[in-house]
Formats: C-alpha cells, structure tokens, sequence
C-alpha cells in the first residue's frame, strides 16, 4: 500500500471504531479503546499492554485499569461486532466453525490456568484455555465470540475465584456447552450459516449434536472413531405390549429400543464390517489445492442414525468416511444432519468438513499479528476485554482486506468471488452430483441500539430453523472440491 492508502486506512479504522461509542459511557474510554487497537494492528514485536501504552503516549498502568477497571459495557462491544456481521456480511453460504484455543502462562494467578492439554505447545502444559465460533464467507473470516474455560478445581476454589474476579454467577460449564451458548447468542444477534463444522471433540458428544438439532442448527463435523450409531433404523417400542403389561418387576420407560434390537456400532467398524460400506467403492474428491499440491482424499458415505445421549436412535444423518490417499491409515469420519441429495451434493457436505482451516488462519493472524495471547493481565474481565478487542481488530483487518481486494487496479475492478455468475460442482457429467447452492439470502436489517451501556447482554437465545433440505436452492460457487473417477 502506498502512503496515501495508508492514511486512509487510519480514518476507516477511526470512522469504524466510532459505530462503537455508545460501549462507553466516558470519552477516555473511547481513547484509550483506539489506543488499544491501534497498537494491536501496529508493526510493534510485543502486543501486551505496555508496549501499545508507551507506543500510544498513555500511561502504561492508565490502559491496564482500562481493561481491569474502569466501567464499560465488553458484552455489548461483542454483540455490537456480531449485529455488525450479521447486517453487512449475511451470506447464505457462509460457515460457522467451533473450536478452541490455549495460551500458555507461567504461575497459577491468572484466571482459570491449570495444567492442562495446550495445543500450542501439544503436550499438557499450564495453559488457560479459550472456545471460540468463528464466521467464514469467502476470504472474509471473523472471530464471533471467545469465552475462558473454566476447569471445576476453579469453579469449586472460592478463593481463586475471588483472587481472580470470577464473578458468582459465573458456573462450571464443559466446552460443547460453552459453544452451544455462543452459536445460541449469535442467533440471537441475527448471525445465520448454512452449516456448523468442528472437530472431533465436540463431535464425540451427543449433548452437543442434539444442542445444535435444537437449535434448528445443521452442521457436518467430525466424530471420534468410537463414535456409535446404526446404519439400519432399530425397532422402537412407544408404548408396553401386552406381555409387557402382564409381566411383573421393574417398571419399563417408553420410548425404549426393542428387545431385538441390534446394538449401536462404533463407526470404525461399520466401515470394516458393514456390508453397506464394504460394498461401495471409495470414490475420490480434489478436497484443495495446497502448498505440497493438491489434497485428495477418497470417500464412502452411508445413512446413519446416531446414538442419542437417551440411548434412542437419531433422524437420519450422513456419515462420511474420508481416506487420505497419500496416507490411507489417515481416515477422517464425518456427520452431518443433511442427506446428500441433488440440491445438497456429497461434495458441498465435504467442503463444509474440511473447512476448518480458516479458524487455525484466524487464530495465526490474531496471535501472530494482533498479539491475542500477548495478554498479561490476569482478572476474568479483563481477559475477556482482550479478546473482545482482539476480534475486533481482526474484523477491521478482515473487512479492509476484503475491501482492498475490491478496489480498482489499472482501472479494472478486481472481482471477488461473490461477483459474476456462479459456476458449478467439478462433476465429470455426472448428472447426480448437478450445481446447487443455498438458499436466497435472509440478510437482516441492520440493528441500532443507543441504550446506555448495561451489564446484561442485549443478544436473546432464539432458536432457528436453518435446514438446507427444505430451501430453494440455485447455484454453488465452490471451486475447491472437484470430483474425481466418479463411481
């Protein structure tokens, strides 16, 4: 960028950071907020909060009481980001991604590190660990929410909860439910996505799946190899037969699976044993082109309905088994609770599953670039603060990236990917994997609020119904996921 871009950039992002004031009932706040930001996209080594206050001409211990103590509403600047995306950046393709991240911290004073998995360093480490949903259009990708994990040695030391200012009605809560609030509170702030994806972890539970079903939420993510499920639909009994009612003993619950029932299998061996999957061929999918080349994984694919947390059988879903063809022992597993159809092909399920790398690039740029885990405070607030200021620093870099990419280059407009016409699936002819796309676009309005700052959220917990089985669809424009020796 030249200097005359460079300068432009500096009143965007003053321009941008305004749409924010009503966070802050005092002007300093305010100032220091732009103070806080503009060290964050600065060229400086160390982003923690002295660095950004000498660099800034504030006093270093003034913008540290501005993240600690000094009252202003964080909960509304993170649902002011949210409205923001849901207003200017609604796309009825986008993709919402689930997952977390650790930072490492030497001591025990900041709030929730214990020893722990930290998957920056790959071992058990002492860490404090964050989840975090993220939104993905294209190249435009965002942070939406960010909250700590808090592990039960905190939640149950009153002590180090004080010390730490955790406040009282703050509970334990496991990860998959922190990420179930999260995608509740951007629902509620109007963020919509054609599908949810997430790793194994989050798909090992049953709770988070129905939580997401509940949510009218779909989604294609990863399951563990233990995960159980049937790929035939078992008997179930809904009310007692009459040898149940004759029969004396121990009270029977209805609904319950029948007696005959097959038990739910591990999806490893469904894949080994299973008829359904040993009679398929692996079909082959161009996934990306990477940096080694293109990746290439084959896929086998069944109805599946898993196991609930209730132990009954769930509605149809799709399971899909992914084969690295440069490494076969790499077999990924899959589920999501779209059938694959003419207007949901198999290959759009597969660009929703592999679509986790635009997290790991969000989480890169905002440590790498805007110091995210630079933080070296140690209160529950003013953790959050960070991160709800980190987001916001990575949506501004975010949107000027899109923005920059937009502009007109030798008097020619270089086009986004959203712009001309679409253009279909690689399917080889195969008139069963035909073009498709989501729905029309369901934007909304854009929000406005100029309440005073308040302690509660604003955002509600609505669910949505957002099934991609029953929408209109007219179009893709993937052009990452090419289907190779179609079976």
């Amino acid at each position: 960028m030249d200097v005359k871009t460079i300068a432009k950039v500096g009143k965007r992002l003053r321009r941008f950071l305004g749409r924010f004031g009503d966070c802050f009932n005092r002007s300093e706040p305010r100032e220091h907020l732009e103070t806080y930001v503009n060290g964050q996209v600065s060229g400086l080594h160390r982003k923690s909060v002295e660095p950004i206050a000498l660099e800034g001409g504030t006093p270093p211990r003034t913008l540290q009481r501005f993240l600690e103590t000094v009252r202003w509403d964080e909960q509304r600047l993170r649902d002011r980001m949210q409205w923001l995306v849901a207003g200017e950046h609604a796309d009825h393709e986008a993709i919402g991604i689930i997952d977390e991240t650790s930072t490492p911290k030497c001591g025990k004073h900041t709030a929730c590190t214990q020893r722990q998995w930290c998957g920056n360093k790959g071992k058990r480490d002492n860490c404090v660990v964050s989840v975090h949903t993220s939104y993905v259009v294209d190249d435009f990708h965002c942070v939406l929410d960010s909250d700590l994990f808090m592990p039960e040695s905190w939640a149950e030391n009153l002590p180090r909860r004080q010390a730490a200012h955790i406040p009282d009605d703050v509970e334990f809560r496991t990860k998959p439910k922190i990420a179930l609030d999260q995608v509740a509170r951007a629902l509620g702030n109007g963020i919509r996505v054609a599908a949810w994806t997430f790793d194994e972890f989050y798909g090992q539970g049953s709770e988070f799946l129905d939580g997401l079903q509940g949510l009218g939420q779909n989604y294609v993510g990863q399951v563990p190899v233990h995960f159980r499920g049937w790929l035939q639909e078992p008997q179930i009994l809904l009310r007692p037969t009459p040898q149940d009612l004759r029969r004396s003993g121990r009270t029977r619950h209805f609904p319950r699976l029948a007696g005959n029932a097959s038990p739910a299998c591990e999806v490893r061996n469904l894949l080994k044993y299973s008829p359904t999957f040993r009679k398929q061929e692996w079909q082959r999918f161009k996934i990306k082109d990477g940096e080694k080349g293109p990746t290439i994984w084959e896929v086998k694919h069944a109805v599946f309905y898993r196991k609930r947390h209730d132990g009954m059988p769930s509605q149809p879903h799709c399971l899909i088994v992914a084969k690295n063809v440069l490494d076969p022992k790499e077999i990924k597993y899959f589920i999501s609770n779209i059938l694959p159809s003419s207007d949901t092909p198999l290959q759009w399920l597969l660009r929703v599953a592999f679509s986790r790398y635009p997290i790991e690039q969000c989480f890169r740029q905002a440590k790498d670039d805007l110091g995210m885990d630079h933080f070296e405070v140690r209160g529950w607030q003013a953790i959050h603060r960070h991160f709800y200021i980190s987001q916001l620093s990575l949506l501004f870099c975010s949107r000027m990236r899109q923005e920059l990419q937009t502009k007109k280059k030798d008097g020619q407009r270089v086009h986004h990917r959203r712009d001309g016409p679409r253009r279909s699936l690689g399917n080889c002819g195969d008139p069963r994997y035909a073009a498709f796309g989501p729905s029309e676009d369901t934007q909304e309005s854009r929000r406005h609020d100029q309440l005073p700052p308040s302690s509660e959220s604003p955002s509600s917990q609505v669910p949505y119904k957002n099934d991609a089985r029953l929408l209109p669809r007219k179009g893709n424009r993937c052009r990452e996921i090419a289907l190779l020796c179609p079976q």
